[in-house]
């Protein structure tokens, strides 16, 4: 066997995912056509989740090094009169609820520590044109790609066949994994297409530039927000009769500048200017055999809830942590099942969020858009549903089977003192799994739930000073989650969401709960480092 896992794109998930298993010690390789990392803004939104995930795979302080926290999202009518204000103040995972941020400062901090990790191999400007599945793993065919080369070549000197035990599609909505596979996709009927412009900020722009804003214009729609501290992105509507083309042309960019924001050559530069067809596809399947899907290649959402590339980057993250558990013997292949099972729900609450709200954008009938505004104003519209949390899968159950209280939602991360040094809890203590308490719970645990703790590598903090688990909780978030909570013990999974909490006298239970729920086998497997068979 060649690889462990191979991984086809490295995009935001396929970076996070790439990060997450190497730094985990399996071999991997990287397929990806493009030469180079895109080195434009996509993405400019990010939650604290999505950054605790990224302090978990790459250094955040240099991906967030241009960041600005983001408090509120404004929804204005075609007059820029404020119809809607989406709250996003606060603090989630150790961070600021929300930030406007440049992606290509999050992939290369990600992809530096993907290239610090000696067992995996990344294969930039090289396309899968083969996929093959056996019984035990999956055979890829790859050659070197050009923009210009047809895919459809017969083989050639310069292919490769790459065998891996599992084989990860992150490669975008147009997946060849996904069509190599034979996967359709569920379509719920989305075809926007909006112009996007992201420029550079000569000089600050004003405080009216700094709040993402969207102006639901029956006559054109259009929107601006900050990329971080010093860009800022202009997207704008394609109406049925607009010329495409046209609108990509720089004239255009300027004309619409001047006569909508008063903007020109002196105070922006345009990086790039495009426009983009927005989906929302779902594949009916994430798994195959060996194969899964993530990212894009799994679901496709329009931006409306800034949360296409945060999804992916859960998906990254999720996998990861199953993928190991399997690839070093502790877990059956079953534990892959939860994936999706886990993943899927949580999506397509935002998927659906952002197609509503896409409606609400592009409405271009005059009568119709006066009636939606009234309708704002006098406060007589549905909320958005409260964010998704994770209610299948790994997460500890009711005796009724629904998920336990608290199982599913985010885990804080606060600010620690131990092990002499302070800082975020995941860089001090560990991430993966961990086990929080504010007394000392593996005193309760037999000899069994302590092997699993060592098995799973779980960092145990305990809150009552005088204990080798001891953490000094300097900022007070576990104090505070504890006694909002009613809770005094959680256990939380590798991708920051809950498993669990509740007492500590119950924790033994829950770790037995956990040991099942991981289809555990309790073996290390003699080919965790992915060393040919």
């Amino acid at each position: 066997m060649d690889f462990d896992v191979a991984i086809v794109g490295y995009g935001p998930t396929g970076l996070v995912l790439a990060s997450a298993l190497g730094e985990a010690g399996h071999t991997v390789a990287v397929f990806e056509r493009w030469p180079a990392l895109y080195g434009l803004p996509r993405l400019t939104h990010i939650d604290g989740e999505t950054a605790r995930i990224i302090q978990a795979t790459g250094d955040i302080g240099q991906a967030l090094r241009d960041a600005s926290a983001a408090d509120v999202y404004e929804w204005c009518d075609g007059a820029g009169e404020l119809l809607l204000t989406v709250d996003w103040s606060g603090r989630s995972s150790g961070y600021a609820a929300h930030y406007t941020m440049y992606q290509p400062h999050i992939e290369e901090a990600i992809d530096q520590r993907v290239r610090a990790c000696p067992k995996v191999e990344i294969n930039q400007g090289t396309g899968v044109v083969g996929l093959e599945q056996e019984a035990d793993h999956v055979r890829l065919l790859v050659r070197p790609w050009r923009r210009d080369r047809d895919e459809q070549w017969s083989i050639g000197a310069e292919d490769r066949t790459v065998t891996a035990r599992y084989v990860v599609g992150a490669d975008g909505a147009n997946s060849f994994v996904r069509n190599a596979l034979g996967i359709e996709q569920i379509d719920l009927g989305v075809d926007d297409r909006w112009l996007n412009i992201d420029t550079e900020c000569l000089h600050p722009l004003g405080e009216q530039f700094q709040v993402s804003r969207q102006f639901c214009d029956p006559e054109q729609p259009n929107m601006f927000m900050p990329i971080g501290a010093s860009r800022q992105r202009f997207e704008v509507g394609v109406r049925p009769g607009d010329d495409p083309a046209e609108m990509e042309t720089a004239d255009w960019a300027w004309r619409w500048f001047r006569e909508r924001h008063g903007l020109g050559p002196d105070d922006v530069r345009i990086l790039r200017q495009i426009v983009y067809t927005f989906s929302a596809r779902t594949a009916v399947t994430w798994r195959r055999g060996r194969v899964l899907l993530a990212g894009d290649a799994a679901h496709t959402m329009p931006p409306y809830m800034g949360q296409g590339a945060c999804s992916g980057m859960r998906d990254g993250i999720t996998l990861g942590w199953k993928l190991d558990l399997v690839l070093r013997g502790l877990a059956s292949d079953a534990l892959l099942d939860t994936y999706e099972a886990e993943r899927r729900p949580h999506a397509e609450i935002i998927q659906r969020c952002a197609v509503e709200l896409g409606k609400v954008a592009n409405l271009k009938d005059t009568r119709a858009a006066a009636a939606r505004d009234a309708a704002f104003r006098r406060g007589d519209v549905p909320p958005l549903p409260p964010f998704p949390t994770i209610t299948g899968g790994v997460v500890h159950r009711a005796a009724t089977g629904e998920p336990a209280p608290l199982a599913g939602t985010l885990a804080p991360q606060g600010i620690v003192n131990a092990r002499g040094g302070t800082g975020r809890f995941d860089d001090v203590v560990g991430g993966g799994f961990s086990l929080v308490s504010t007394q000392d719970v593996r005193a309760l645990l037999d000899d069994g739930q302590q092997a699993l703790l060592t098995a799973l590598d779980m960092s145990v903090a305990t809150l009552t000073p005088g204990t080798p688990d001891s953490v000094e909780d300097v900022d007070g978030t576990y104090s505070r989650y504890f006694g909002e909570t009613a809770a005094d013990t959680f256990i939380s999974r590798p991708d920051f969401h809950l498993y669990w909490a509740g007492q500590a006298r119950d924790a033994p239970a829950a770790l037995d709960a956990l040991r099942a729920q991981l289809c555990w086998t309790g073996s290390e497997a003699p080919l965790a480092s992915g060393v040919d068979a």
